[in-house]
């Protein structure tokens, strides 16, 4: 079934044109992705297929199926900084969650009696009961806890979050989104990649994070040259169909060029064409003139600034400690950098990785213990902030204020324009004011700025946002190589296994322990000990802590609400009858009629059945703990 009818698509910003006469169609079920280079079009053309934005031409066409629910989310949501956090939430029509707000709010009523006793009904009528528990996992999933916060006093982190939690909640038929997973920590994006891994959702996205690639999507479309490339599969599919079509098309125009230049050994040998052969022959000779001509842009980002000579000490920390009245940050952490170390910063957002970093740079002061910093030191430090530049600077003045020249290896140097090419802006492009670039043109750019000051000591915070695919290669190829020490808070699992070999890992409460591993080895132990733990608690097993802690524990928790018992009894019901239906369709696998379409739906229904159950069973031990 057709879902969206894109035809004769065009956009252009003054000269330059960022694609032509495009023609896709998305059918139900598929999960497909834009990759491009940054500044190729991406986010304009998910705009023009949200219908955020207008594309050139009276053939245009953009056409989505009737009554089909869509929900999109981009890189920078609206909301009225009035509204209360509840108010954006429940801002939908749909009945079902206007019936949980009344509901909610008559919870803060309880003295109205009548009221309360109104909005149950319709809660049991509606059997909004499961939905408003699904509601309040995916806020609780996306750390939005406090409802009556005012949307304006949230970072563009959490109302990039709000955002996606409110989509979410309308449960979508077709979802549009831009860079989903920027500003979500590792338990958010994980939880976020099974969520859109079910079947029943169609797709559109642009995103970096090449895992999320790797197992939610089963197309890639690449922009490239104005024009798009199909593949079908994930990302791992698209690299190898990439790598063979690139072979293909290099064949294909070295071919070209042998015809051109046989062709113009005949041009220069004929008259002024007049029979209606030549003239054919003519036309055809300048047609194939225009598509040899034609760059082909395969140039890498090539970083050869080399880091300054790094000395005997480092980088030292001594029973460091930040708090911040009760909140601790930082604990008497211990640590001393030896030279090529590859550290990666992890935990989840709010938790202090930010303010760790800027404890080790000096740039806050410690509430005790100290910092050392190595004589030879030059950091290099990359911030999600970035740094103010102004929209009215042009890029090529933006590097010269910092240098003219930047030294290379074997006491060579490269001008700024220079540079300035080798990060992919041409000399034409250099000239453009920075308030012209793309999101991720600006990270670059960036990005360069920082190297140019010739660190051996590089820190980066969340360096992989609104970069292309592209630059994120080549960058990890430069880190891999690069001599000096390298500290790194990243959610892009992809780049964090490719470049760090410990971690530092925040648990909260100012404790940071030292992993020895990537990331992807860190999150399968990290999720046996949380599996273990429930197991433990659904056995009734004692958690590790002494009978005088459990018993403090227990005496300050609270009860449960009317509402809560209500759902502990529904969610211990449905539990059950999904724990039976998993067992029918683990029965069905036997038959040995079944065909590969029989066992792929099958496979996709019993992943269903098993996320429910999860989801389900996390829920019930969160309620039996407060139970207590």
């Amino acid at each position: 079934m057709n879902f969206l009818t894109l035809e004769n698509i065009t956009k252009s910003f003054g000269e330059k044109v960022l694609f032509e006469n495009l023609k896709f169609t998305i059918e139900q079920g598929q999960k497909i992705a834009i990759v491009a280079r940054n500044g190729a079009g991406k986010t304009t053309l998910l705009r023009i297929a949200a219908g955020m934005d207008v594309p050139e031409g009276e053939t245009a066409k953009i056409q989505f199926k009737k009554d089909i629910r869509i929900g999109i989310l981009m890189q920078d949501p609206e909301f009225d900084d009035n509204n209360t956090i509840m108010e954006e939430v429940f801002s939908s029509d749909n009945e079902m969650i206007q019936t949980i707000k009344d509901y909610e709010l008559a919870l803060l009523h309880p003295e109205d009696g009548d009221k309360l006793q109104d909005a149950l009904s319709k809660m049991d009528d509606l059997k909004a009961w499961d939905f408003e528990s699904r509601l309040k996992e995916i806020l609780s999933r996306f750390k939005i806890t406090d409802l009556d916060q005012k949307v304006g006093t949230l970072s563009g982190g959490q109302q990039k979050r709000l955002a996606l939690a409110q989509l979410l909640i309308q449960e979508p038929e077709f979802l549009i989104l831009d860079e989903p997973t920027n500003h979500l920590d590792m338990d958010m994006i994980e939880w976020l990649e099974e969520y859109l891994q079910n079947a029943k959702l169609t797709l559109l996205m642009v995103t970096h994070d090449r895992y999320f690639l790797e197992r939610v999507c089963n197309q890639i479309v690449e922009l490239e040259n104005q024009q798009l490339y199909k593949y079908k599969g994930n990302y791992s599919d698209f690299l190898e169909k990439k790598s063979l079509r690139d072979v293909v098309d290099a064949k294909t125009l070295d071919n070209k060029k042998k015809l051109l230049s046989r062709e113009l050994q005949w041009i220069r040998k004929q008259p002024k064409a007049r029979g209606t052969k030549a003239k054919s022959r003519v036309d055809s000779f300048h047609n194939l003139k225009e598509e040899t001509s034609k760059k082909v842009d395969n140039r890498k980002l090539e970083l050869e600034i080399k880091g300054q000579r790094l000395g005997s000490k480092i980088l030292e920390a001594e029973y460091l400690c930040k708090s911040f009245d009760d909140l601790k940050i930082v604990e008497n952490f211990n640590y001393k950098f030896r030279k090529g170390e590859r550290v990666g910063v992890v935990g989840p957002n709010g938790i202090g990785k930010s303010t760790f970093i800027n404890l080790l740079t000096k740039q806050i002061r410690p509430s005790s213990g100290k910092v050392i910093v190595g004589g030879t030191i030059v950091f290099g430090y990359y911030t999600q902030d970035g740094i103010e530049i102004k929209k009215d600077k042009r890029v090529i003045d933006v590097v010269r204020d910092i240098a003219e020249y930047i030294p290379l290896a074997k006491g060579m140097k490269m001008s700024a324009s220079q540079l300035l090419e080798k990060f992919l802006f041409e000399p034409k492009q250099q000239q453009v004011f920075v308030s012209k670039l793309s999101g991720g043109e600006k990270r670059r750019l960036y990005l360069l700025t920082v190297l140019m000051g010739n660190p051996n000591f590089l820190i980066l915070d969340e360096p992989t946002n609104d970069l292309d695919i592209l630059t994120l290669n080549v960058l990890e190829n430069f880190l891999i190589d690069f001599p000096g020490c390298l500290l790194i808070i990243s959610h892009d699992r992809y780049f964090m296994d490719k470049i760090v070999d410990h971690l530092f890992v925040f648990e909260g409460d100012g404790v940071i322990k030292d992993y020895n591993g990537n990331y992807s080895e860190y999150r399968i132990r990290y999720k046996q000990k949380i599996n273990e733990e429930r197991r433990a608690l659904k056995e009734g097993k004692p958690k590790e802590k002494t009978e005088k802690v459990q018993e403090e524990t227990k005496s300050d928790k609270p009860k449960l609400t009317y509402n809560q018992k209500r759902e502990l009894e529904q969610l211990e019901k449905d539990i059950k009858k999904l724990e039976k239906k998993k067992e029918e369709l683990t029965e069905k696998f036997n038959d040995t009629s079944l065909t590969g379409d029989d066992i792929s739906k099958l496979s996709v229904e019993l992943g269903e059945v098993t996320n429910s159950i999860d989801e389900k069973e996390s829920r019930w031990l969160e309620l039996e703990e407060l139970k207590g």
